[in-house]
């Protein structure tokens, strides 16, 4: 009985390792937000988002909408970066001829998005933070979308866009940590330093303990979060410090296991309570007019639906015609554009920078700017790819 119970627990937690599955749950997380929101249970949804728990005395008396952006998106973060440690030293981000052009595409799809939307927001209130919503790609997200219209692309597009959306993340990293670091505490520094250390010198080491690495990892986190640094920090710099290279004899590296073990608690169950709390904006009529007036929602909504195509595309064009990267075999321009706009799917960090940079009235407009712009960008993208598959299947008929 035990084991069957245990091949069920392995049989779901595939299930929600797979790009299809981990988008659909975030979207139905999102569309029950937008529900809840919009609909007399709003007020219920706003005094459980809303209600204060935790000790005074760390400085961990929060709402439960700060719970779920501060904490458990930590661990979110902890498995992006034990999936950067894994792409920057075995994956594909390690062999420089093949990361160029995904890279370079990454940077352009960082850089326009982010110049784009600073200059249409350009002068008003928030557009000194707000211009890095649009930077970021959601990768379950776009990765779902991928996988639901083009599942008949090669393999290397795929990997394109994965390799691009992680250096993204890599990108909104450095953006969060210096842009909405608040009064840091040259202790708390020290001490975030100290920990951080001793979890490197536990994985010199070997050990393997979750007795040590638990309580590790808490202390680092409520280290980060009294620093002023956002907490998710935290996560990205511990997934950066853990081995993925595994010895002799050791059937899989430490950040293999916690990826392996983590990644459906991150895409079940950790992104999608994050995407109900932060994604539950009012998307009537007069919040959709008071958006189309508004020059920050609209600043996201371009820079993620247009600057994110027009970043990517141009800078991989460049970036092959320069000789610093080679496009991906089987891939077509037309099928990079449609990955471009699926770059555009901002949704959980570009709703996580939008908090941290509005706030009000103002971040409840972008939130839903960004839940439009993501909309639109997979729409887009996903009409790209159906259409090039379309044509695909009657040539191969045809031949």
């Amino acid at each position: 009985m035990s084991e069957s119970k245990g091949a069920r627990t392995l049989d779901f937690g595939a299930y929600l390792r797979t790009e299809t599955v981990g988008g659909m749950v975030l979207l139905a997380a999102a569309a029950l937000a937008l529900v809840f929101a919009n609909t007399p249970l709003s007020g219920f949804y706003q005094a459980v988002r809303d209600f204060a728990v935790g000790p005074e005395a760390l400085h961990l008396h929060l709402t439960i909408g700060d719970w779920a952006k501060d904490g458990l998106l930590a661990i979110f973060f902890f498995v992006a970066g034990l999936e950067l440690k894994r792409e920057l030293v075995v994956g594909e981000l390690a062999d420089r001829k093949a990361a160029a052009l995904p890279v370079i595409a990454a940077l352009g799809g960082m850089v326009v998005p982010a110049l784009v939307a600073f200059g249409i927001g350009h002068g008003n209130p928030g557009a000194s933070t707000a211009w890095a919503i649009p930077m970021a790609t959601d990768i379950a997200f776009a990765l779902g979308v991928l996988s639901l219209t083009g599942s008949w692309l090669p393999t290397a597009a795929r990997v394109f866009l994965l390799s691009l959306a992680v250096v993204d993340d890599l990108g909104a990293i450095i953006v969060i940590a210096v842009l909405f670091t608040d009064g840091l505490s040259l202790l708390w520094l020290v001490t975030a330093v100290v920990l951080c250390v001793a979890y490197w010198f536990a994985q010199h080491k070997r050990i393997t303990t979750p007795w040590l690495y638990v309580p590790l990892a808490i202390a680092v986190w409520i280290a980060v979060h009294s620093t002023g640094v956002h907490a998710t920090i935290a996560g990205v710099v511990l997934g950066l410090l853990t081995r993925v290279k595994r010895d002799p004899g050791e059937e899989t590296a430490p950040s293999a296991r916690l990826e392996h073990r983590l990644q459906p608690w991150s895409a079940g169950v950790v992104v999608p309570v994050f995407a109900f709390f932060a994604a539950g904006v009012p998307v009537d009529g007069e919040a959709l007019t008071s958006i189309s007036q508004d020059p920050i929602s609209i600043a996201v909504i371009v820079g993620l639906v247009v600057g994110k195509v027009v970043g990517i595309v141009g800078t991989a064009m460049l970036g092959v015609k320069l000789g610093l990267g080679s496009k991906p075999n089987g891939v077509s321009w037309w099928d990079l554009s449609a990955l471009g706009f699926l770059g555009g799917v901002g949704f959980t960090v570009s709703l996580l920078i939008a908090e941290l940079s509005l706030s009000g009235d103002a971040a409840e407009r972008a939130k839903a700017a960004v839940l439009i712009a993501s909309v639109l960008a997979s729409l887009l993208g996903s009409a790209l790819l159906l259409i090039r598959g379309r044509r695909a299947r009657r040539d191969r008929s045809v031949a």
